[in-house]
């Protein structure tokens, strides 16, 4: 189950960002599911507001995003678990290395 969480959400990813992630990972505990994106990959327009020091806004675009399309991320974790999720919380760090973190709460 965790390598097909993680599988999912890293194409999931890149379908949505045009861009993913070196390595992703999931962690499974009873009422939670973590996936973490590891050595993310940037499009060009963030290393360009990196480059200029605009870490925050990067950061601020990529957790509206995440806010907006998380049904999809949703669905692939219930499909995978056969659970509902109830809550879902999404973080990414531009500090190197870079990653991002998906958490969701299961019923």
């Amino acid at each position: 189950m965790r390598d097909e969480i993680a599988r999912e959400i890293l194409r999931l990813h890149e379908e949505s960002y045009g861009k993913g992630a070196g390595r992703a990972h999931a962690f499974v505990g009873e009422d939670f599911v973590v996936a973490v994106l590891d050595e993310l990959e940037l499009l060009p327009n963030e290393k360009f507001l990196l480059d200029h020091g605009k870490h925050e806004t990067v950061i601020q675009v990529r957790s509206q995003y995440q806010q907006a399309i998380q049904a999809t991320f949703r669905a692939a974790v219930e499909r995978a678990t056969g659970r509902t999720v109830v809550g879902f919380a999404s973080t990414t760090s531009m500090d190197e290395p870079r990653f991002a973190a998906e958490i969701f709460k299961l019923e």
